[in-house]
């Protein structure tokens, strides 16, 4: 049951959060915006254009940016709210009721549980859902420029090419895609002039690229290559090609991070069927595991520097705070981007247990 301390300092954790959460992101985007402003503006279109590209560039990127400031701001909250009642001596008469530095933390740590639940379902279901979005550039946020498409592997294997890829009318020019066997040999050849994308349906669960002038040419059982004589080929004309990789899916490929937009889910499903280096695959999913409870982690670091009840330290306390969980904060960002030949997970939780450790002596010499 809830006692009037825990209303109390749930309420104040609330407003702060929300505080928190619109003047960082806000802070994240006007800065952003700063640097690449030139990128909005350079193809010379409208100004009501333009601040429409930048809506559209902004809207999705905040589901990224959250994920990446969360644990800041969850950490700026519950800050802020201690360091208050330390100023204005609250913490003095909640001691002197006889109740316990450590049962003022327990609402402070269930809201952070709480809110890093958000992170999850941030990571989980909202990024992956525009992660074809989150790919773009700044000067296509509306995702209208055509580019060529070079090799994107499918879940079968093939190799998909195409000389112009259009984003906003989802089809491919001069599609070439080539499909091998387990030796890597090229045994069916597939060309179009132009390529439509078919999304999945009720009645065809699989999505499918409508072929026009469709070319399908396949390596016959006992041919020495695929580009042999014509007696050692079948040439057939298909209309359709099935496959996985949709325009948003050939949208996400074209970044280079791409990975850190997938769920749990998709990656674990990537690394089955082999699409993409499997290292990066590994310390990607740890990385996004250990994420939240970095998240915690840092509010851990930060609430002993707060527990206190004298009001004179509040600022001093503040900068070691600052020191100590920016140091876990670079550390785990490091750890996080290492990336090596070896399917390691070992960089993702290094901050965890050093931090964690540190975490636990601080608490521990709180007193109460």
């Amino acid at each position: 049951m809830l006692t009037v301390l825990d209303r109390y300092l749930l309420r104040s954790l609330l407003v702060n959060y929300l505080i928190g959460l619109g003047v960082m992101l806000s802070l994240y985007v006007v800065l952003d915006m700063f640097v690449n402003m030139d990128e909005f503006t350079e193809q010379r279109e409208p100004v009501f254009t333009i601040l429409g590209n930048i809506v559209s560039y902004y809207t999705p990127n905040l589901l990224l940016y959250f994920s990446q400031l969360s644990g800041v701001i969850t950490l700026f909250a519950c800050a802020a709210v201690l360091a208050r009642m330390r100023k204005l001596n609250e913490m003095t008469a909640i001691l002197s009721s006889g109740v316990s530095l450590y049962r003022v933390a327990r609402p402070v740590l269930i809201f952070g549980a709480v809110v890093t639940g958000l992170l999850v379902v941030d990571t989980e279901w909202l990024v992956p859902a525009v992660a074809h979005k989150l790919s773009r550039y700044h000067d296509d946020a509306a995702g209208k420029l055509a580019y060529e498409v070079l090799f994107l592997r499918d879940k079968g294997g093939a190799l998909l090419s195409a000389g112009k890829f259009n984003p906003g009318s989802h089809d491919l020019e001069r599609l070439l895609i080539l499909v091998r066997n387990e030796d890597g040999s090229v045994v069916q050849t597939w060309e179009a002039d132009r390529a439509t994308w078919e999304p999945p349906s009720s009645v065809r669960p699989q999505g499918r690229w409508h072929l026009d002038r469709g070319r399908l040419t396949t390596r016959l059982a006992g041919a020495e290559t695929g580009l042999g004589p014509r007696e050692d080929q079948r040439i057939t004309y298909p209309t359709y090609y099935e496959s996985d990789l949709s325009p948003e899916a050939i949208e996400l490929r074209q970044s280079q991070g791409w990975l850190r937009f997938l769920s749990l889910a998709q990656l674990r499903e990537l690394e089955t069927d082999q699409t993409a280096d499997r290292a990066s695959i590994i310390q990607t999913r740890h990385s996004r595991i250990a994420a939240p409870i970095v998240s915690l982690l840092l509010l851990l670091l930060g609430l002993p520097f707060f527990l206190d009840r004298s009001p004179a330290n509040v600022l001093g306390d503040a900068g070691r705070c600052l020191l100590v969980c920016g140091l876990c904060y670079v550390v785990t960002f490091i750890a996080q981007n290492i990336r090596s030949e070896t399917a390691s997970a070992l960089p993702a939780w290094i901050p965890i247990f050093v931090f964690g450790t540190l975490a636990m002596v601080l608490l521990d010499r709180v007193r109460t």
